[in-house]
């Protein structure tokens, strides 16, 4: 299946003097295909439905550009972000979902996430789409901001007549992960061909995949991490410091209970009573231990895809009253439900007194004079889950038509609204959870009750909760129930009701755009040598944004165990645009210049955040044949800040942190990491030697998990890139349908805004020419270990991290694009071959995290693969199609490019990289006569998996995967 073609390859043959003029993606100028200076990289509506899937961005993963997106294997379980789950981004080369500009006929459409840009790619219709266009380079100048990194354009079918129904179901290999799908499209003509209206409805349904259903990460034995040697704990050089180890599990925390009776921070026993065996704690392995009575490791980390259900209604209408005025109108509603499950709650070092019952009970009185520590992962209160429901609607209004026959207008008004319902599951309430958790002997009754009921004075025990219940009124009548967490499914189910609930978080974002252009050519004024038409557009726009997150009551009061976040109310701002656009084909159909054009464009934008910003643009096209064209471009782009980046107030997390001031990560980072790190350490009072074995992963009971806070910083500014391409397109007439391109991409962001994650965050702090530094201002450490603050039992809730964005990264990325495309008939006998290749080479990824930092080098690393690329085979014999693809990543390495510079025995060299990407599909389909086909195929077919000790790279868990359909389609509705 030709999967990816470059949209100036659409013709199989060079256009001549009727070739047809369109207005296309990247300009307002309505323009042959060719004529279009930046690169376009397109996927026909033919090629979607043959490969098989029915997520649009599982798709459009296979164009090189765009395979760091988030498609349906990234959006569940872990991997997925709060009030996330199911939703798919576009992420054009690797620079952010937030930098990539994704329209819908060539306009704009609203985000599906709050305080966000990015737009939920699940709520545009597959079968009603004509094509998908992938622009980089000047699509500011064109659209305005978010499109530093390029344009992804879905093109509707317009003036659709006729019935196309299809319906497709498929399953894997194993009997999971199955999806069904069904859309129906009918259009009509009326008025001479002068109206048209058509409606679609799309429902698609697919199963979530646990990571149990699958050995690489649901089997203990079969699923493996890459973690400290315990063999090489004095770094031998010749040692390999990290080797892979199986049957992991997390240290010191069990299922039912890993209990401490003597409160040295080391288990003695079990929940249900039995001798604690804490298997081999890895030293340095971030909480891992292999074996034992801990939990396993493998399969806790949540869906290896969300279910998703998704209804979508759509109708396009347009009525031409003259040439002069043409009413168009474009509406949207979809519908979508998704659910994931991710990890249990958990705790770790929960303090039991000494007179609780059930601690007595299970090992006698005074078994813990001091009372006691509990850690365990509470498989049996219920595994947290996420339900999202999202409701998107759109509406396009407008009219356009010819002023004269030179002189076009086209005047819109877009409104569109997305409305989430997020409702998490099996959440512990913390006061309630304490108050629970101390429970006592009544002395009048006997009956294990919850202290809090008894003559207590209302206040839950300060060293479990310090504070008096906010949830819940104790005393006599209270309605606390006593909590057994010593042992796997002991919990009373009214306890369990009491302490746990569920959260619901709404959120709604709105946007409005109001755009007005006129465009045409001086035709009646003068033409280019060669009869070129001068071109122009000019326009306004006002567009307003807005976006507002409601968190449920129990989190915005912070009464929630884990985690708390504030309403974001004040969330929105408007910009006020004026574009122009020319372009000239100064010289066209003579010799030696078969055509020379230039262009340009230029917007002139006032925010209500940033102020004023410029972008602009500048081409051009060398053709001095029909068969060869040179294409280039250079432009400037920006980015103001979404509304999240500037407003969120500071909302509490619970976050993994990696110390890079351990001894052993001292040298995986730059230069600076070793003397930075020993200065803040010093400054906390520790020792010379002390800090030379600084380690907190030695230390069993500090749990690498911490409490900080996330925000926006209302101080940024935009973000401007400098970005231009080269290339060329070759038809040879002497090779009837033989197309060749080639791109060069070269992209620069400055200023760029930059949200570390806190490991990320402690390294830039520590990687930097000074520890003086917007990141070191951001991580906190306890003066009296030098550990990040944050456990989980701090009943200070001292925070360890904030994490802000700021204006503080330098990106670069550069590569090529190229694509081969043959089709030809050797004879009516063999059919037609169709031959498409389109592939990419990354050259540079680099990123300077802040001012005067060092480069750092991201090339290589994962999702920055050097090649990328997709072959499509298809072979049509009359009623007969065969295709074949073969979808193709190189390696990647698993390390940052500074820990294998700094740590050259880190691993051993055949765990430095990440697997290739290897994924071969294959599709058959027959036509039984002019309205009717059927189709079957195999995704996968040869089953790749993931690579060691990850859940969805360089591939997703899913594996190999069939599904077969059947198509309808009519020329006239009736």
């Amino acid at each position: 299946m030709a999967l990816i073609s470059s949209y100036a390859m659409a013709q199989e043959s060079t256009q001549g003097e009727d070739e047809p003029i369109i207005v296309v993606t990247g300009s307002r100028i309505a323009r042959p295909e060719l004529d279009v200076a930046n690169p376009i990289v397109a996927v026909s509506a033919e090629q979607i439905e043959q490969t098989g899937r029915t997520n649009l961005t599982d798709i459009l993963l296979r164009n090189p550009a765009l395979s760091a997106s988030t498609g349906s294997s990234l959006s569940g379980g872990a991997d997925a972000g709060f009030g996330e789950t199911g939703v798919n981004l576009l992420n054009l080369r690797n620079l952010g979902e937030e930098r990539t500009l994704v329209l819908v006929n060539g306009k704009r459409h609203v985000a599906g996430i709050a305080n966000s840009a990015a737009v939920d790619i699940n709520t545009i219709p597959e079968d009603l789409i004509e094509r998908v266009d992938v622009l980089t380079g000047g699509a500011s100048a064109i659209y305005g901001a978010d499109g530093v990194s390029g344009v992804v354009n879905f093109v509707l079918k317009r003036n659709f007549e006729g019935l196309t129904a299809r319906a497709q179901s498929g399953i894997s290999s194993k009997g999971d992960a199955a999806n069904r799908y069904f859309s129906v499209t009918a259009g009509k003509n009326f008025a001479e061909g002068r109206g048209n209206i058509a409606v679609a409805y799309e429902y698609n349904k697919s199963d979530r995949l646990s990571p149990i259903a699958r050995g690489f990460s649901g089997n203990p034995a079969k699923y493996r991490e890459i973690l400290q040697n315990q063999d090489d704990l004095d770094d031998d050089p010749n040692v390999p410091d990290r080797i892979p180890y199986s049957n992991l599990t997390w240290a010191d925390s069990s299922p039912d209970g890993a209990v401490d009776l003597d409160l040295d921070g080391i288990p003695d026993f079990t929940g249900s009573g039995l001798p604690y065996d804490r298997g081999q704690i890895l030293i340095g392995g971030n909480a891992r231990a292999v074996g034992g009575s801990n939990t396993p490791v493998a399969g806790y980390f949540g869906d290896l895809q969300p279910s998703q259900n998704r209804h979508m209604f759509n109708m396009l209408a347009s009525y031409e009253f003259s040439p002069a005025i043409r009413f168009y109108a474009e509406g949207k509603y979809v519908e979508t439900k998704a659910y994931s499950v991710a990890q249990p709650s958990f705790d770790f070092f929960t303090y039991l007194q000494p007179d609780n019952a059930y601690l007595a009970d299970r090992f006698g009185a005074g078994a813990a004079p001091d009372g006691a520590l509990v850690s365990r992962d509470n498989y049996d209160f219920g595994i947290r889950g996420e339900t999202v429901k999202r409701k998107t609607k759109r509406i396009v209004l407008g009219f356009d038509g010819a002023i004269t026959d030179n002189l076009n207008y086209d005047v819109s008004y877009i409104y569109g609204e997305t409305k989430v319902r997020n409702r998490q599951t099996a959440n512990l309430i913390g006061d309630r959870y304490y108050a629970a958790l101390d429970a006592v002997r009544d002395p009048v009754t006997g009956d294990i009750v919850c202290r809090s009921t008894l003559a207590y004075g209302g206040v839950i025990d300060p060293d479990n909760f310090g504070g008096p219940a906010t949830t819940f009124t104790p005393g006599a009548g209270s309605a606390c129930r006593p909590l057994n967490v010593l042992g796997n499914g002991v919990a009373d189910p009214e306890a369990l009701a009491f302490v746990l609930a569920d959260n619901v978080s709404r959120s709604k974002i709105s946007q409005e755009v109001v755009t007005g252009s006129v465009s045409g050519n001086l035709d009646s004024v003068f033409t280019f040598p060669g009869g070129g038409s001068f071109g122009f557009a000019l326009g306004g726009e006002y567009r307003r944004e807005k976006s507002r997150e409601t968190p449920d009551a129990l989190i915005q009061n912070g009464e929630f165990r884990d985690f708390a976040a504030l309403p974001i109310s004040g969330g929105r701002f408007n910009v006020k645009e004026f574009f122009g656009e020319v372009n000239a084909p100064i010289l066209s159909n003579m010799r030696f210049a078969h055509l020379l054009s230039v262009g340009g464009a230029i917007r002139f934008s006032d925010y209500s955040t940033v102020g004023k910003t410029t972008t602009w643009k500048v081409d051009g096209i060398y053709a001095p044949i029909p068969d060869l064209r040179f294409r280039g471009s250079y432009s400037q782009a920006v980015r103001a800040p979404n509304i999240g980046e500037l407003f969120q107030p500071a909302t509490g997390t619970f976050l993994q942190v990696q110390d890079p001031c351990d001894f052993r990560r001292l040298d995986e980072g730059t230069q600076y990491r070793r003397a930075n790190c020993a200065t803040i350490l010093s400054g906390l009072g520790l020792t010379p030697d002390e800090i030379a074995n600084f380690t907190p992963s030695t230390v069993p009971s500090v749990n690498t998990t911490r409490r900080g806070t996330t925000g926006g910083n209302p101080l940024l500014t935009e973000e401007t890139a400098k970005s231009w391409t080269a290339g060329l397109v070759l038809q040879p007439r002497f090779i009837p349908g033989l197309t060749l391109t080639f791109d060069w991409y070269d992209i620069k962001i400055k200023n760029a805004v930059n949200t570390p994650t806190p490991t990320e965050l402690a390294r830039l702090c520590v990687d930097q020419p000074t520890a003086e530094n917007v990141f070191c201002e951001n991580i906190f450490r306890d003066p009296a270990t030098g550990f990040v603050l944050g456990d989980g039992n701090d009943i200070q809730r001292r925070i360890g991290f904030n994490v802000r964005p700021q204006n503080v990264a330098a990106l670069r990325t550069a590569g090529a694009d190229f694509s081969i495309r043959y089709v030809f008939s050797p004879s009516d006998n063999l059919g037609t071959f169709n031959i498409n290749l389109i592939g990419g080479y990354l050259d540079r990824k680099t990123e300077v995290p802040s001012i005067g930092a060092e480069i750092d080098n991201d090339i290589l690393e994962a999702y920055n693969p050097r090649w990328r690329g997709t072959l499509d085979l298809v072979w049509k014999l009359n009623k007969f199609t065969a295709n074949y693809t073969f979808t193709y990543s190189s390696k990647t390495r698993r390390y940052l490019t500074e820990e294998l510079t700094g740590n050259p025995d880190l691993v051993d060299p055949k765990y430095v990289w990440y697997k290739e990407l290897q994924q071969h599909d294959i599709r058959f389909a027959y036509e039984v006569d002019d309205r009717f086909q059927v189709y079957a195929g195999i995704n996968n077919f040869t089953d790749q998996t993931p690579d060691l000790g990850e859940l969805s790279y360089p591939i997703s868990g899913v594996g190999r995967f069939l599904y077969a359909g059947v198509k309808l389609q009519t020329g006239k509705l009736f």
